[in-house]
């Protein structure tokens, strides 16, 4: 069975395996300047407690069933299983802005990690449990997190299938942050765009290189 991906928007991420969705990061899209996603999640995942990422109200309704906010450890939420690990908004221990969970999803033969909003540069080593995704939502646009070049390396550090840029700039954004074309400018790999904002999965359908896929939409 495919697993379906729809982005949202900044970190905002729709995960769906048969009618089970979850969310992980959602935001409320007016304090962003963006549109807003709301759904009914049967899970929410949130990686850290700043207002970009935390709307759990935008997600959450009549058939929500689990919030787990800034979450380590491993939980089965469904048909998903979910792992949080510990990373840091920043490149001083988390002393500036704070921790971040980093979530591990697997479903359906496929792992997915979200990077919420890390903000140093990690690697399969010092974090063996983030390593080797089918599919590594990275954000890319600095200032809160790391930036362009940072985000590669993390990409060839951690070794995907897929990357999934995230968290940037786009027309409409109030956030003082780069755009997706620096992250495709120092990125060296191959480029997948991807029209609208979803994205269908399958273990067999995986590019055998890391690939770049990026959603073209604008807001």
């Amino acid at each position: 069975m495919p697993v379906t991906v729809e982005w949202c928007y900044h970190a905002y991420i729709l995960l769906k395996a048969g009618d089970v969705l979850m969310a992980i990061d959602p935001h409320d899209g007016g304090s962003l300047g963006l549109p807003t996603c709301r759904v009914d999640a049967d899970y929410i995942l949130v990686t850290h407690d700043h207002f970009d990422h935390n709307a759990v109200e935008v997600a959450r309704g009549k058939r929500t069933k689990e919030v787990l906010k800034r979450f380590y450890g491993s939980k089965n939420l469904g048909p998903f299983t979910v792992t949080g690990v510990k990373v840091y908004h920043d490149k001083a221990g988390g002393t500036l802005r704070g921790e971040v969970a980093a979530y591990r999803v697997e479903v359906e033969g496929l792992s997915l990690v979200h990077l919420g909003d890390i903000g140093h540069v990690i690697t399969s080593s010092s974090h063996p449990e983030l390593s080797r995704p089918d599919v590594l939502f990275v954000p890319v646009g600095g200032t809160f997190t790391v930036n362009a070049a940072e985000a590669w390396k993390i990409v060839e550090n951690l070794r995907p299938r897929i990357a999934v840029p995230i968290h940037y700039w786009m027309p409409g954004s109030h956030l003082p942050i780069d755009p997706l074309d620096r992250f495709l400018q120092v990125a060296r790999a191959g480029r997948q765009p991807i029209e609208g904002r979803v994205l269908e999965l399958s273990p067999e359908k995986l590019p055998e290189k890391t690939t770049i896929y990026y959603f073209k939409v604008q807001s």
